[in-house]
């Protein structure tokens, strides 16, 4: 009998992991947790898996039956394999919880076509994924074997649960496109969502560059009928293209906060949108510019302005252009159609809106350009909001032709397991097989039903390689979340990550003789972005910080002024290197907190279709760091802030930032909050949103409220897109 016909009643393992939510003599009983793990194999795991005499026998039965491909394991020889097979199995591989295992049995486990037994254990999955990445590879195959067993690496799930399968989807995990403002370019993004959507990605779109309602259409007035419409047509084709009904399709859509149709792109997520218009699955994300925080302090009035006669005066689409530098140009020009509103009126609209559902995303695109050590312009961001790249607008014919072909955006991610990759004995070994990992899926991708998404990652090779379990790491060596040496850790980490990529990116692009696209105009080919590691120290300043270093080789100035050299001759393989994504549900397997933020619940616990509830207890949780495990909710939002900050400073790309509040805000959180209403209210918001401008955050992905009746608002998490 397979997972998904038990019967919870007939086992003990669903039993005995409730039973850690009742104290014992007023103790969290953890053992319980770890007779439930030792219950689900013996009762399902176990009578459930199908058993082979020999590797070779189990290969060969796997490919006859046409759950792996074949081409990819005759890349080795049968004595590599049952070397690298008896590896694995030497590393005594253990899940160390029971959500652990019940999430790689469930998700990510190969099973018979009838779902009655299983065909893979977690060191099997490993196997794969090390064989399929190092594309024949020996030394690699087990350089990536030991960090995936070790938990150092984690591919994106698309890549870890396809890698090796006959029967597979795409190993990418979501994409961006951009819409100019034309029909041919709308009836093409839609096309383009279904396509996406069908193979499994998430799709973010801009809708920036179309004209606003009651624009002119060939000179009718009043003609155009702006966004709303194009929004809706795009969540009916997520719906639609829907994996044979596996899952919902998701998309998220981006709009100018300087666009005219701003105020009703954030009315249709509201409650009591018109049914016409109003947007019950697809997720909104405003693009926000440096000008527009100026016209908020200032209590101004802001110019929202046409996209139309943008484009008919400045030759370029709307997103193109640089709307902080060209404001006053675009207010004082009798040309550009505009329309005036109050600032705060607006930043008021997006807090209520947030507070209602969790959206809008915010995505601060001029702290984003100058940071971009890369030619061209990023203009938008993708469902989790972390990935942040050039792109160059198509120019579609009647035809639906590519007259010119721009460059769209796929996503190629995995994460290094913090506290894990922190006990490497060799960190920047492991970064590079992770690098060369991730090379393979950017060199492998062939998105050819969205030409423009093709030729971009061609062009670009980028990827995204990010992190989780940073609060796990933070709690296991008793350090406060945003405590001073938690920030000093964070910076010195994500520094080690963005030289030791940029090293392998380098000797990649030495070895290929090969650069991405246009290498030659960025900063890298010049010099100049590595100035700031050049003239200055990034390494530990605290002596804690120091310690837990202590066996990794932190990058000096001069280190990092022999890696400029290295990349100014030999170029860099890869655009773009680091994004931090959500890596939701993938962390539990993990036995690690998700992403960068802080955990929700010491005992966390889930709603498993079927089952009901299943609890989490905190990796590492214990009566020693129980302290250091504080519930986001009961966090000062701006230490989470703080904590991104110093990872943003090395990150290229970007981080999906989660802030969690309280519908009633806790005693003495928030110093504004003295003398006013306990009450989470739309200033606390604003102030938060300006807080992270401020530091330099790039982007803010949902906000998260539990709210007095402990329900969750905007808690869904991008199952496409997480790690």
């Amino acid at each position: 009998m397979g997972l998904k016909d038990i019967d919870p009643e007939s086992v003990t393992y669903y039993k005995l992991n409730n039973e850690i939510n009742i104290p014992v003599d007023g103790q969290i009983p953890l053992n319980k947790d770890k007779e439930a793990l030792a219950a689900f194999f013996k009762e399902n795991v176990e009578p459930n898996t199908l058993r082979f005499a020999s590797l070779k026998e189990r290969l060969d039965w796997l490919v006859a039956h046409n759950y792996y491909e074949a081409a990819f394991l005759a890349k080795y020889t049968d004595a590599f394999k049952q070397q690298l097979d008896d590896y694995l199995v030497a590393q005594d591989f253990h899940f160390q919880s029971f959500m652990a295992a019940y999430k790689f049995h469930a998700q990510y486990a190969l099973k018979t076509d009838d779902g009655e037994q299983y065909l893979e254990s977690f060191k099997d999955r490993v196997f794969a994924n090390a064989l399929f990445f190092a594309d024949g590879n020996e030394q690699l195959a087990m350089q990536l074997a030991d960090e995936m067993i070790h938990q150092r690496y984690q591919p994106a799930t698309p890549s870890f649960l396809n890698a090796g399968r006959a029967r597979r989807g795409e190993l990418v995990s979501c994409f961006l496109l951009q819409v100019t403002d034309d029909m041919n370019s709308i009836g093409r993004a839609i096309n383009s969502a279904l396509e996406l959507s069908r193979i499994g990605g998430g799709v973010g779109l801009t809708l920036s560059n179309l004209r606003e309602g009651g624009a002119p259409i060939k000179g009718i007035e009043g003609a155009a009928s702006g966004v709303l419409p194009v929004m809706k047509l795009l969540e009916d084709s997520f719906s639609y293209s829907n994996q044979l009904g596996q899952r919902q399709g998701a998309g998220v859509v981006y709009l100018n906060v300087f666009h005219p149709d701003i105020i009703a792109f954030l009315g249709a997520k509201k409650e009591n949108a018109d049914e016409k218009y109003r947007l019950k699955t697809l997720s909104l994300g405003v693009i926000v510019p440096d000008k527009y925080y100026e016209l908020v302090r200032e209590d101004a009035d802001m110019y929202l302005f046409s996209p139309y006669s943008v484009e008919r005066k400045y030759g370029k689409p709307f997103s193109y252009i640089d709307i902080t530098k060209e404001y006053d140009n675009l207010v004082a020009d009798p040309d550009i159609r505009k329309t005036k509103i109050r600032a705060r009126d607006l930043e008021n609209e997006i807090s209520k809106l947030q507070q209602e559902s969790g959206y809008p995303y915010i995505l601060n695109i001029d702290t984003v350009n100058n940071a971009n050590p890369i030619a061209g312009k990023i203009i938008m961001s993708n469902l989790c909001s972390e990935i942040l790249q050039v792109q160059t607008p198509s120019k579609l014919n009647n035809r639906q032709e590519y007259d010119v072909l721009g460059t769209d955006v796929s996503c190629n991610l995995g994460s290094t397991n913090i506290p894990n990759l922190m006990h490497s004995p060799d960190f920047g070994k492991s970064v590079d097989a992770m690098v060369r990992a991730l090379t393979y899926v950017t060199d492998h991708s062939d998105i050819d039903v969205v030409p423009s998404v093709q030729h971009g990652n061609n062009l670009a090779h980028s990827i995204g390689l990010g992190g989780m379990g940073l609060h796990t790491y933070f709690a296991k060596q008793h350090m406060h979340y945003g405590s001073p040496e938690s920030l000093d850790f964070t910076s010195v980490y994500f520094m080690c990550l963005n030289y030791y990529t940029l090293k392998a990116s380098n000797r990649i692009a030495k070895e290929r003789g090969e650069s991405f696209h246009n290498f030659a105009s960025s900063k890298y080919a010049d010099g100049s972005y590595f100035d700031k590691y050049t003239t200055k120290d990034w390494g530990p300043k605290s002596a804690t910080v120091k310690q837990q270093f202590a066996g990794i080789k932190v990058p000096t100035q001069a280190d990092w002024a022999q890696l400029r050299a290295d990349v100014m001759r030999d170029g860099l393989y890869h655009q773009n290197r680091l994004a931090v994504a959500p890596n939701g549900s993938i962390s539990y397997i993990n036995d690690t907190s998700s992403s960068l933020h802080p955990i929700v619940n010491r005992i966390e616990d889930r709603q498993e279709k079927k089952i009901g509830t299943i609890y989490y207890p905190a990796s590492g949780l214990a009566n020693d760091t129980l302290p250091y495990y504080q519930s986001a909710y009961d966090t000062d939002m701006r230490k989470v802030i703080d904590v991104y900050a110093a990872a943003q400073e090395h990150i290229d790309q970007g981080m999906a930032m989660t802030l969690f509040m309280r519908s009633t805000i806790p005693e003495g959180l928030y110093p504004w909050k003295a003398g006013r209403t306990n009450k989470m209210t739309t200033r606390d918001l604003n102030i938060l949103r300006n807080y992270a401008h401020h530091k330099g955050v790039k982007s803010i992905y949902y906000i998260r409220t539990f709210t007095d009746s402990e329900d969750e608002i905007g808690a869904n998490a991008c199952e496409s897109c997480s790690i």
